[in-house]
């Protein structure tokens, strides 16, 4: 005779309980991260590797005509649709004003023509305004994709490269410096550190920071320092130890 199965543990109450929050939402076709979760509940979310758990943009394609004039007759019921299962940032664009803006990178004269002609004819549509001046928006989804995921960048400069690093917000100067290496963050002793927009302000044409400096913007921050978004850094880092014997 076989043997009787054993009965599945019990779950836990933390367990249960998410499972129940998260099942709410998905049968209304809400997404998960729009919940309120305890601490114990995100823990175990986390691992069920749910994709609306991410933040959410909602880039909208519309024809090149309903770009240029910013609208058509979906996309209110596309707002509508966004803010009814947990909202959202939504931003229109036009694949087919995307490519023509992209197959005239090479001739900028041809691509502001472009620009302009679009712009003109918002105007005979009788649309004025900022909102109606053609231009891309590849940047702003960027911005917007990076804001969402809480990322932002610092820069590095030396004589032959400027670089930026990615880094989430709220990062420390340590674990900054451990994006570039590891030697950099288990060494870490200071990070001396400009904003961009004090450098871009005071650098008066000089590759160099002797105007920042002089303005005394330029600083010193140890291991509790918050990274800011652009900040550009020089790590100092000492990785070296006693020679064995």
């Amino acid at each position: 005779k076989g043997r009787a199965r054993a009965p599945a543990p019990p779950l836990s109450e933390v367990f249960q309980s998410a499972y129940d929050k998260v099942s709410k939402l998905l049968e209304a076709n809400t997404p998960v991260q729009t919940g309120e979760y305890t601490l114990g509940e995100v823990e175990i979310i986390r691992d069920w590797g749910l994709i609306t758990t991410k933040p959410q943009v909602y880039i909208v394609n519309m024809s090149k005509k309903s770009f240029i004039r910013k609208g058509n007759k979906w996309l209110p019921k596309i707002s509508d649709w966004v803010k009814e299962h947990g909202g959202g940032q939504i931003i229109p664009m036009s694949a087919d004003f995307e490519q023509e803006v992209f197959d005239l990178k090479d001739d900028k004269a041809a691509q502001q023509a472009f620009l302009d002609q679009c712009t003109e004819e918002a105007k005979a549509m009788g649309l004025t305004g900022p909102q109606f001046v053609a231009k891309s928006v590849i940047p702003r989804m960027i911005r917007s994709g990076r804001q969402a995921l809480c990322l932002q960048s610092f820069y590095t400069a030396g004589p032959k490269e400027v670089r930026a690093w990615t880094i989430q917000k709220g990062c420390l100067a340590p674990q900054a410096a451990g994006v570039i290496h590891t030697d950099f963050e288990r060494g870490f002793i200071k990070a001396e550190v400009c904003a961009f927009d004090d450098f871009k302000a005071l650098h008066a044409g000089q590759p160099s920071m002797a105007k920042v400096k002089e303005a005394g913007r330029y600083r010193q921050e140890g291991k509790t320092y918050v990274m800011q978004d652009g900040d550009i850094v020089v790590f100092m880092h000492n990785v070296s130890g006693a020679k064995k014997k």
